[in-house]
């Protein structure tokens, strides 16, 4: 078995640090890297390509909603020619930085509310894929498992990998619980492994409500804001390990 192991990096700007990327980037085989609207600036986002690169681990574009207050995690009203439009813009402009250090993007992760919404809304992912299709037609599309982001990939001609999170609860309809749910992140390191082990080996997880809901795995996210997400990612690369489960980017 494989699965990919993913983590959101690259989120500070300005003046603000957030998270340990060069310890997570130790842990994980793709990063999603922000691409300035939620979080970054073209200097985190620069320094965050090399870091990657040196890590040998695959590179991707993290767009968000222009959100700096709330990080990208407010919904907000757009059209999906908007968010066509914001999405080619924020990975054209990693694909161009990383193209000034020789090397290229693998994928495209949408962050936050961008990404729960579009995993509601079949318009606004198909903008999405869109908008990865145009500005690279050979990147993997990452989406919620079964959600339109998935499916949407199709008309796009794109390769896609399903995500799962174990480190989020989800609802019995196989969305993320709100993050204002009681439980809604697990932050107990053996439980996150052991759902991980599940949603790979399984194929499903149990929902906040204790229903079994079916999942593909194709990828597994790790957040590089959580608190200690560097010592969760070494813990969920050796659970997948021990268990004889290669993680290698899709």
């Amino acid at each position: 078995m494989r699965i990919d192991l993913n983590a959101d990096v690259g989120e500070s700007y300005g003046a603000y640090n957030y998270g340990d990327d060069a310890g997570v980037l130790g842990s994980v085989s793709s990063a999603n890297i922000a691409c300035g609207f939620h979080a970054g600036d073209p200097g985190v986002m620069r320094a965050t390509v090399a870091l990657a690169l040196d890590r040998g681990v695959s590179i991707g574009a993290h767009p968000g909603l222009p959100d700096l207050e709330g990080f990208g995690r407010r919904e907000m009203r757009v059209s999906p020619r908007e968010a066509e439009d914001m999405v080619a813009y924020q990975v054209g402009a990693l694909a161009a930085i990383a193209a000034a250090q020789g090397a290229s993007l693998r994928h495209v992760k949408p962050h936050g509310a961008l990404y729960n919404m579009a995993a509601r809304d079949e318009a606004l992912a198909a903008a999405i894929a869109r908008a990865v299709a145009a500005v690279d037609g050979s990147l993997v599309l990452f989406g919620l498992s079964g959600s339109p982001l998935i499916h949407a990939r199709k008309r796009a001609g794109l390769r896609v990998a399903s995500e799962a999170f174990p480190d989020r609860a989800y609802a019995p309809d196989g969305s993320l619980a709100a993050r204002g749910t009681p439980g809604a992140v697990v932050t107990a390191t053996d439980e996150v492994v052991a759902r991980a082990l599940g949603m790979v080996t399984q194929q499903a997880v149990t929902a906040i409500d204790g229903v079994r809901v079916p999942l593909s795995a194709d990828t597994l996210c790790v957040h590089g804001d959580t608190p200690g997400a560097a010592a969760l990612a070494r813990a969920l690369r050796a659970g997948l390990q021990a268990a004889s489960i290669e993680v290698k980017a899709p």
